[in-house]
């Protein structure tokens, strides 16, 4: 799926209020009239009586993105005449990935670089996790200083490159403004940069590509955590 038509769906959904409204714009009048019952359409609807419908985290995950897209994108005039704050700034950082992050801030907010970051580690529910973090877009559209804090944990989700829930087997895959996601080749999970059109191959056993790097991390906070660095070049 491209960008464009991932960016294009997110948006929509920002029209709606609360997550009833999003299904009721789902029902038709004949539906109404027949059912009765505005609750009970409502209901068939979400089921998935009329076909592929969001959840109600799926909603709010996705609303919550396109939300945060829309506000860094109406303040980007304003923020390029500001001096660049890093949300990791005057952090006390004690874990090794945390201090990778807050290394590669300043280059992924200024498009020097761009990163995507691997982690495994299970989710508020207990159920293991894993997936593709494009780095530099989340900065864009999240408040950092909730991670470098540690108020928050930075975890994959289905809005990110790539997630895969291990016990409930959800498997979901969006490229993003920096990154497409290459997943029906014969070498395995790619990346290709929309910048320079460079290849990342997130293969162990592969080399991660021209201009890329790979960074294996051990960290007190997660299972597994890997960071695919891409420097990008300027003529």
């Amino acid at each position: 799926m491209e960008y464009s038509t991932v960016a294009r769906f997110h948006v929509s959904l920002t029209k709606f209020k609360t997550y009833e409204d999003y299904l009721d714009s789902k029902v038709t009048p004949m539906e109404l009239f027949y059912l009765k019952s505005r609750e009970l359409a409502r209901k068939l609807v979400e089921h998935g009586h009329k076909g592929t419908v969001l959840s109600r985290e799926e909603f709010d995950e996705r609303k919550a993105a396109a939300q945060a897209a829309e506000t860094a994108t109406s303040n980007a005039f304003y923020n390029r005449s500001r001096p660049m704050t890093l949300a990791s700034a005057g952090k006390e950082l004690k874990d090794n990935f945390l201090k990778a992050l807050a290394e590669r801030e300043e280059a992924n907010r200024s498009g020097k670089m761009t990163s995507v970051i691997f982690i495994r580690d299970h989710n508020t529910l207990g159920q293991e996790v894993s997936g593709y973090i494009d780095y530099a877009h989340r900065l864009k559209t999240q408040d950092f200083e909730l991670y470098f804090n540690g108020k928050k944990r930075l975890m994959p989700g289905r809005s990110d490159l790539c997630y895969y829930n291990w016990k409930t087997q959800v498997s979901t895959s969006n490229s993003s403004p920096n990154f497409e996601v290459i997943y029906d080749n014969v070498n395995g999970l790619l990346f290709k940069s929309r910048r320079d059109k460079k290849i990342l191959n997130v293969d162990p056993l592969s080399g991660p590509g021209e201009d890329m790097s790979r960074t294996f991390l051990l960290s007190d906070r997660y299972v597994h955590v890997v960071l695919y660095d891409h420097s990008i070049r300027t003529v």
